[in-house]
């Protein structure tokens, strides 16, 4: 489409209606493109959300209320981020003074 395009400049003059042809016709195709690895993203996206919701329910003790994070709204996102933080917090404090950071302290 292209190489037809530019065999076709030296008929136009290279006239500005000739240029507009490539630039709306890449602009489309752009757009279109756009989409399409959008929607493929959001398809992987949901697949990898399945997987990690399927080994968490899978996991003996792990807390089932983190299936579905992704339908959450953003405070309460960050409350549970904050919780999360707050445990590694102490994990950390405790490894530094020795103790072992292994476990599931509720």
């Amino acid at each position: 489409m292209v190489l037809v395009w530019g065999l076709a400049g030296p008929v136009f003059r290279f006239s500005d209606t000739w240029q507009l042809v490539i630039n709306t016709g890449t602009t489309m195709i752009t757009f279109v493109m756009v989409f399409l690895i959008q929607s493929t993203q959001n398809r992987d996206t949901a697949a990898i959300q399945l997987k990690l919701n399927e080994i968490i329910r899978s996991t003996h003790g792990a807390h089932n209320a983190m299936l579905g994070l992704g339908n959450l709204g953003t405070g309460e996102l960050h409350k549970l981020q904050a919780i999360y933080q707050e445990l590694a917090d102490n994990a950390r404090r405790d490894r530094a003074g020795g103790s072992s950071d292994i476990g599931t302290p509720d």
